[in-house]
């Protein structure tokens, strides 16, 4: 009975997840107390957010179930007894079994692995991890059909665990759970009599034990002793980029999410007093502003917009309603999609105005009117919707994280994964994550695209299988980042002043001149040039943009109406009358009332034209598509980047404003690794005694991936290149990666900035040589008409075995890493980098376990255009620079 355990447990004082029983056989009437809401249950008065586990209160019954909140997508991942290489499946329905008594606990994150321990007596235990079953429901099976579990070794604190278990329950041979969460460690199972599967070590150590525990009953005066032999952990031997071998000891990536649909935005100011009820019920005039994500809150904005429509159409409203029936509708209509809500596809946003909007936006809901100004307070509402993740972001996003495994010593294996066929990569980074060897954590942003994103890369870099909702939940860090990742800063003030700067230097009518380049690019970056060089007078190229986006809404409009193509199904559920009104705000927003174009949208048009390019062409069939593309990408390679501060110190003011918690998480994440010098008691590490078939079981790597949205990226960039680092005069290869980075125009989808941290635990750990530093950058995935990119030559830890040796200008020997590029089928056109990039020798061990091959990504969304498939290209990182310190 799971509740006699967890009260034997409680009693010896063992930590196990805050549980309450909803006991359903007892008479008493509070023991089955159950009151449902959409994303917690309240159990005898206790209060359970989802993720939360119900278990069955027979230990004997398997079925347990998880449930995931609303803003993860929701739904249940329901587990059972192994089913042949099944242990849970993934289920939609949301709500809690109705019949039967249950215990309800907390849902532990426990960075996807479960920790089985098995005791002989008080004093020795044995421990191994698997996958959790909760994550994907696939269980692992090596080559005879045995589920893969590797060995662990206990902290001191978990072995006084194992004791007190063994002890409490009179359980000489005991098995029981660990659930590693939060930095503590909760017993959630006793199993009893329990046999580790397939060990001969530990049944050698268990034959021992038993042995002597019965001789020492039957001859007490022998005193038998019983032993259990120690090994010290081998040293691991990594390669670095620049030739030394080294231990890796830290990974830090900053990552932006993958393909999403575009994103789309609509301002409204409401007066009526439904709007202020809503306002108030979720303490808005504390803060002076909400925002609505749940699909109860969603529903109530809707029900609003309903009753307020249905009034307009009655009865003769005011003109205050009458003025904005548009507005209304369009709001019903958005929030309508889909058939359902879910908080990552739309979100509602209501700012309070004690005195009205002042309004002068072509996107406001009126004209602006200098001498009527309103005196009533207002709210302005803003529905936000589209920016959703789509296919072709989570296929980018997976394979990126099965490429990222190269990172990692291990990473680079082309045998076959953990008990599958053939092509599966980086069998040595998946041992080490479920040996907790890989200290892995990953953190994304709030919005459902970053989540996501986070999701996918997680199942490709763990090999996972199924839905992404289970792996979300249990992988990916949200709620504690604690504004690690939040867009709100003071910077904004700075970025606006930026942004107001470049809007007046675009207005003019004229080719660029000298004065012009100068102002609009005072950092001289290459990209920005070239793209000056082809919009050379930015009104008239404006205007051309404007007249092609005119262009593009006819055809649309003809398709719409046409009885042989309206029933198209466009990218992602999109309709012809969605995609028209997607244009059709751009085309009214782009052009103001006064004939002069608002620069701030010139993003929104290249995100729109990219999207519909890469997902619609062959439905849209718009034969100036390109054209529109590479105007837009052009203007936009010079506005995107100068949103971010003209001049150097306005791109420092504004990039620290955004990333300053992140640069000091980083920064915690490797003086972390220093740290850990002295105490290594701290690190769960793995069993050298156990490991056979895991090569160099020392091991331990802290990984910590940040997904975020592109202004990180770009703030991180800026501070890591202005921000004094290195010295571009004095330090030739910081140069070469400069220039690299001056000449790429566009931080894309899954672009990737990289820090790994290298330590040589045979220096002197206050010598310069003690640790080694590395920077890597990719700018992403490459789009299909992008074809002339910036070469890099992909990560590629430097190594004997994969590099050619050749004489440079001054006699000296340079080593020469390549990358190999993966070839073009007659299906495929190919846009991956290639080049070579020079290292210095360095006399070091030779590495000749490995061969680290390619890390050319074949991510993302085909297209299908003259009935061929071209591949967005997933770029993989370049080093950017490395130093010791």
């Amino acid at each position: 009975d799971r509740r006699r355990v967890y009260a034997i447990l409680e009693h010896e004082g063992i930590e196990i997840p805050r549980y309450a029983v909803l006991d359903r056989d007892s008479p008493d009437p509070k023991q089955h107390e159950l009151v449902e809401s959409e994303d917690h249950v309240e159990v005898n008065g206790i209060v359970f957010n989802k993720p939360f586990v119900e278990k069955p209160v027979s230990a004997e019954d398997h079925n347990i179930y998880i449930y995931y909140p609303t803003s993860a997508g929701g739904g249940s991942q329901r587990l059972f007894r192994k089913i042949g290489s099944r242990s849970s499946v993934y289920s939609p329905e949301s709500r809690v079994r109705k019949t039967g008594s249950f215990i309800y606990e907390d849902f532990m994150p426990t960075d996807g692995t479960d920790v089985k321990v098995y005791t002989v007596g008080p004093d020795y235990a044995h421990a191994e991890a698997r996958k959790s079953p909760a994550l994907d429901g696939k269980v692992e099976r090596d080559s005879d059909g045995k589920e893969i579990r590797y060995p662990v070794i206990l902290s001191n604190a978990e072995k006084l665990i194992s004791r007190k278990v063994c002890l409490a329950f009179k359980q000489t041979v005991c098995g029981f759970d660990l659930l590693r969460a939060n930095g503590k460690s909760f017993v959630c199972d006793v199993n009893g009599f329990s046999f580790v599967k397939n060990s001969n070590k530990y049944y050698d150590d268990c034959a021992k034990i038993l042995g002597n525990m019965v001789l020492r009953e039957l001859a007490p005066q022998l005193h038998i002793p019983w032993s259990v032999p120690f090994q010290l952990d081998d040293p691991p031997i990594v390669p670095t980029t620049f030739g030394k071998m080294m231990e890796l000891r830290c990974v830090t990536a900053v990552i932006r999410h993958g393909d999403r649909t575009p994103k789309q935005k609509m301002k409204v100011e409401v007066r009526h007093q439904k709007f202020f009820e809503i306002f108030e019920k979720y303490d808005g005039y504390r803060y002076g502003h909400i925002k609505l994500k749940r699909p109860k809150q969603l529903q109530e904005i809707l029900d609003i917009a309903r009753s307020l429509l249905a009034e307009i159409q009655t009865k003769a409203a005011d003109s205050e309603i009458e003025e904005k029936q548009s507005k209304l509708e369009q709001l019903k209509s958005v929030l309508e999609m889909y058939g359902h809500f879910s908080g990552i596809n739309r979100k509602v946003q209501m700012k309070y105005q004690p005195k009205g909007r002042p309004r002068g936006s072509s996107s406001d809901d009126g004209k602006h009117d200098c001498t009527d100004a309103p005196k009533e307070p207002s709210l302005v509402l803003i529905l936000k919707w589209g920016g959703e993740l789509t296919p072709a972001g989570r296929i980018q996003a997976e394979e990126l994280g099965r490429i990222f495994r190269c990172m990692y010593p291990g990473g680079q294996s082309r045998q076959p994964g953990v008990g599958e066929g053939p092509g599966a990569q980086g069998l040595g980074l998946l041992r080490l994550h479920s040996t907790f060897r890989h200290d892995l954590k990953i953190y994304a942003s709030d919005e459902g695209r970053v989540q996501m994103t986070a999701a996918a890369f997680a199942k490709g870099l763990l090999a996972l299988e199924g839905e992404l909702t289970p792996i979300l939940v249990q992988m990916v860090k949200s709620a504690n980042t604690n504004g690690l990742l939040d867009n709100d800063c003071d910077s904004s003030k700075y970025q606006n002043m930026a942004k107001s700067r470049l809007h007046e230097l675009m207005q003019i009518d004229r080719e660029f001149t000298a004065e012009d380049r100068a102002a609009i690019n005072p950092g001289n970056a290459i990209s920005i040039n070239l793209a000056m060089n082809f919009v050379k007078n930015p009104v008239q190229c404006c205007a051309q943009v404007h007249s092609l986006i005119r262009s593009l809404m006819a055809v649309v409009a003809v398709k719409r109406d046409d009885p042989k193509t309206r029933d198209a199904v466009l990218y992602h559920g999109e309709t012809w009358e969605l995609m028209g009104r997607r244009w059709g705000k751009i085309e009214k927003d782009f052009c103001t009332k006064n004939k002069s174009y608002d620069i701030s949208k010139i993003p929104d048009i290249y995100d729109c034209i990219k999207y519909d390019l890469q997902h619609n062409q062959h439905t849209l069939q718009f034969d100036l598509a390109e054209e529109l593309y590479i105007s837009a990408k052009y203007l936009a390679d010079i506005v995107i980047p100068q949103e971010y501060g003209l001049t150097m110190h306005e791109k420092l003011t504004i990039g620290q404003g955004i990333c300053t918690p992140l640069l000091k998480k980083i920064r915690a994440d490797l003086q972390r690794n220093i740290e850990e010098l002295g105490g290594e008691e701290s690190v769960n590490r793995l069993n050298p005694r156990y490991s056979y078939g895991v090569s160099s079981p020392g091991r331990h790597v802290r990984t910590r991936l940040y997904f975020t949205s592109e202004s990180h990226v770009h703030s991180l960039l800026t501070v890591l290149r202005h921000g004094g680092l290195l010295n571009v005069l004095t330090d030739e290869q910081w140069r070469r990666a400069m220039d690299y980075v001056s000449m790429v125009s566009e931080l894309n989808y899954m672009s990737q900035i990289v820090i790994m941290l290298y330590e040589d635990p045979m220096k002197d750990p206050s010598s310069e040589e003690r640790f080694h530093v590395e920077l890597h950058f990719s700018p992403g995935v490459n789009c299909c008409v992008q074809k002339n990119l910036p070469p890099g030559p992909g990560f590629r830890p430097h190594s004997r075995n994969d590099s050619v040796t050749s004489k440079n200008a001054s006699g000296d020997e340079d080593t020469t890493s390549r990358i190999d590029e993966e070839n073009d089928t007659e299906e495929e056109s190919s846009f991956s980098n290639s080049s070579s990039l020079h290292h210095t020798p360095s006399k070091t061990l030779s590495r000749t376990d490995t061969d680290i091959g390619s890390i050319v990504a074949s991510a993302g969304s085909a297209i299908v255009k003259e009935r061929r498939i071209k591949k967005m290209k997933s770029s993989s990182p370049i080093p950017i620079g490395s130093c010791h310190t």
